[in-house]
This record gives C-alpha cells, structure tokens and sequence, in this order.
C-alpha cells in the first residue's frame, strides 16, 4: 500500500461521524446482490406473474427505491462503482475485462480497517485475484471444487436441460433458454443454493466484531439457470411479447432479429424462473441471518448491478440506456431507521449505497466518494435526493442523463460495437435521444428532431458535459473546447486504467 493510500484509509476509519439517528453505533452489514435482475421482475414492485416472496418480505421491512439507477449496465463496471462509490470513468473501469485497480478503496477495506470481519461469497467481477479487503473470497471455484468432492446427484435423464452456454457462438434462441430448460442439475447441486449455505455457515459462526457480508448470485444472468425442480414454474404461453415502437428497427441488435415470438416467450419464462430461484436463495441468507441473532442489528442491502431487458425495442440484453436495462432494483432496511414497507420515487444511483452505509455504521464518508448518503431519504426528511442522474456505457460511446421527467441519451456513433450487440447498420455519427417520460415512459418517440425542444437538449448536453468534466479520471481527457459536443465525443470513449 502506498503511503499516501495508508493515510487516506488511516484518516478516514479514525474519523467517525454521528450514525443514521436510531441505527445502531456499529450494525453488521449484509449486501445481497443479483446479477442482471430488473426491478420490474420482482412481487415488491408490482409484477404478479412471479412470486419472489423473500425478497418482498424484504421490501416490508424496509424501503423499495423505485428509481435506483445503475452507473452503468455492464457487470464490471457497475460493481466496482458501486463498491466504491465512485462513478466508473472516475475509476477508470468501463469495460467488463478492466480489474479494480488496487489503488481504489471499497467499502470492504474501509469497514475492515475500522475493525470489521469481511467477506464476499459469489460474482464480483474483480477481474484480478486481489480481494480489495474482503478477508474470505468464496466463489465458483470453490463451488466445483464442493461440488466435485460430493459429486452430482443423479436425475431423470429423460427431462431436457441446457447445453454448454456459448454466447453469440450458438443462435441466440440457444445461449438465452429459448427453449425454457433446466441446468442440467437439481437445486442441492447448482452454483447459488451453495452460495446461500456457505451465507449461512458464515452468519452462524459466532464472533467479537460487526462483519460485512456480501452475497453474490450469478443469477438470473442468461442462460438464465434455474434447477430441475423449477422447470415447470411458468408457461411460456402466458408471457406476453413486447412490441418495438416505430423507431427501434435501426437500432436492434442484428443477432436478436431471427427470434420467433416463442423463442421470446421461452426467454422471458427462463428470466423469470431463474428469479425465483434467486428469490429462494436470498430467503435462505436472511432466515440465516434472524436465526443468528443479528437480524434487529444489521443492515440490509439487496441491489441489481443493473436492469434487463426482456423483448422490450426488441433487445434481450443490459448495454444500453433504456429504462428497463438502467433501473435497478434496490431495497434498504437500516433497524430502527427505516420506516417498514416505505417506499420512495427519489432519484438515487447505486453509488449512494456506499456512503449510506458508511453514515449507518458511524463512519466518515471519504472525500473521493462522490455518491451521497440515503440517510434523509431513510428517515423521512425529505422526499428528493437528486435532481438529475447520469449513465454511462463506454462499449458503444454511450451517456444518458434523466431527471424527474426528461431523458437525452447521447451516442457518439463512430464506432463497431465490439461487445455483441451491433445493429448491422451504417453507423450514424453523432446521435442524440430525447424522450418524455411522463407522456412516453416506454420510450418509444424520439423527440429530438423536434425544433421546439432545441434548448431543452442543449441543456441536457451542458449537463452531460459538467458532469464529465467533474468526474474525469484524468483532466488531460477533457478537451479544451466550448464545443460541447466535442467534448462528448472525447470523453464518451473508453479510457480504463492504464490507456493512454
């Protein structure tokens, strides 16, 4: 560690500051984390078509945010923001191979250095084999190699599973369980049943300091798995197929056009068993967690790295700024704080998790952090918490900024998309969406091309251009330049750790 880090960690542990009002001086903290899961595919936010009964419970006890934002829809580069509280070109992470780098301080290594046991069992997406102060990392390793020792059980090998998952090397009815199979294994044998018992080993074991336990489920991320036992939990029938809008053709990944209607009412019955599977998972973590004594002392956190979209401008996938792909679920339970069954239309992003769990457990909030704590959303005060906020998804030179009506996405268009999911298209050049939410929340009309609203977008862009120039790694990024759309078009390209 340099030394300038070692100052840093050393002055903000020793410099605590008043808890959340109520909560308790030093409260374990549990984050339960879902990998692809949409809010909208979950009891506690309205859908029936699904019972996700542990995860509602959750949202009883605490409060369900409703428009809690991703700081970007890929895997890597939302984790990592959101365990640092630091938004991804900050970090220098906006590609899903980029590792943490070292020099970034998580939430982990900052409650380990004020005296806490910490952990991490499932996905985290470090991209390296540092364990960025997680004293125990427990992860798919570790699964095959329990799972080799006892061995699979046996089933009926009439019942048709999955086969291996290769992404974009089979047709995508395939690699996304269009054809609405079981991982080839029953519940005692899969990935996240095993994460949930080494959850519960760990929340049994007796010790003399608060812990931080995070539990990361690979679930439901496509193929989707879900064990033998839950194949039969939703006909694909029933599922009803989402329609593009006028203007989605041009901008529908080329390897989704080939889709039949039931090959995406298979995907969407797989999406969702897979959920409640997750959902049955997570109940065994918190009854774990009330069985240990820790349940009126700890806090909760359940997230979504991000969205998803299932059919919805004809996509099945995250990698975009789509509503359905950018909101993420996110519930919060603080004891004695949080207000059971609250619920709160704030705009917040994921990067307020970090500071509001530092507020919680009495600690300074770092100057790098640059989310802000959900406490006075927690204990009623008020009713807003942002006013505008801000994704990013560097693979397709992509920003988008919304507020409580207005969303303008901005795409730099210059570039093949590399990660998959490229239209096939000529490539527009300098590309700008404007929608309104509240008369359009599917998003369906364009509204930029619209003359009336020329200084509405030009607004929208001056804010996309402050924030870059707040939140860049490195000042040499931004250009020089009152043209802000090229300042846009430079600061939109990926720059991890390490380019140049």
């Amino acid at each position: 560690m340099s030394i300038f880090r070692a100052i840093f960690v050393a002055v903000a542990v020793l410099w605590p500051i008043t808890c959340i009002g109520g909560a308790a001086a030093r409260p374990n903290v549990l984050w339960i984390c879902a990998d692809d899961h949409a809010a909208y595919v979950m009891g506690a936010y309205g859908n029936r078509q699904l019972h996700t009964p542990n995860l509602d419970r959750l949202a009883a006890e605490g409060m369900r945010f409703d428009r809690a934002y991703c700081n970007s829809p890929v895997c890597t580069a939302s984790r990592q923001s959101f365990l640092t509280g630091r938004y991804p070109r900050t970090i220098g992470v906006t590609q899903l191979s980029t590792p943490l780098p070292e020099s970034e301080i998580t939430l982990a290594e900052l409650l380990k250095d004020a005296g806490y046991a910490t952990a991490s069992i499932g996905k985290m997406h470090f991209n390296s084999a540092l364990k960025h102060g997680f004293d125990l990392r427990i992860d798919d390793a570790e699964f095959a190699a329990a799972l080799k020792q006892k061995g699979r059980t046996p089933f009926d090998a009439k019942i048709p599973v999955l086969p291996q998952w290769r992404p974009f090397r089979d047709p995508a009815r395939v690699w996304l369980n269009g054809f609405h199979r079981p991982y080839g294994a029953i519940d005692a044998d899969m990935q996240g049943t095993f994460f949930a018992q080494q959850a519960t080993e760990y929340l049994s074991a007796r010790r003399d300091v608060p812990f931080f336990l995070m539990v990361s489920f690979y679930e439901p991320h496509s193929p989707f798995r879900y064990p033998i036992e839950y194949r039969d939990r939703h006909d694909p029938a029933g599922f009803a197929v989402p329609q593009p809008g006028p203007e989605d053709d041009n901008q529908v990944p080329a390897i989704f056009r080939e889709l039949t209607d039931a090959d995406k009412q298979g995907i969407a019955a797989s999406y969702y068993t897979s959920v409640e599977f997750m959902d049955k998972n997570v109940g065994l973590v918190l009854e774990a967690l009330e069985r240990s004594g820790h349940g009126d002392d700890t806090v909760v956190v359940y997230t979504g790295d991000h969205g998803y979209l299932l059919g919805q401008h004809g996509r099945f996938e995250k990698h975009s700024s789509y509503e359905e792909a950018v909101r993420s679920p996110l519930l919060l339970k603080v004891p004695r704080v949080t207000r059971p069954g609250s619920s709160t239309r704030a705009l917040v992003e994921l990067i307020d998790v970090v500071p509001t769990i530092l507020e919680a457990c009495g600690r300074q909030i770092p100057p790098t952090v640059q989310g802000r704590s959900l406490g006075p959303l927690l204990k009623g005060e008020t009713d807003r918490h942002r006013d505008q906020v801000f994704v990013e998804y560097a693979p397709n030179d992509e920003l988008m900024v919304r507020d409580e009506q207005w969303k303008l996405v901005f795409e730099r268009g210059k570039r093949r998309r590399t990660d998959g999911y490229d239209h096939g298209e000529t490539l527009p050049g300098h590309t700008v969406r404007l929608f309104d939410l509240d008369k359009d929340p599917s998003e369906l009309h364009n509204l930029a091309r619209d003359p009336d609203q020329a200084a509405r977008i030009e607004r929208y862009v001056n804010s996309l251009v402050d924030h870059l120039k707040r939140t860049s790694r490195r000042a040499e990024f931004v250009p020089q330049s009152d043209d802000s759309f090229e300042i846009l078009d430079a600061c939109v390209q990926p720059r991890d750790v390490g380019a140049k």
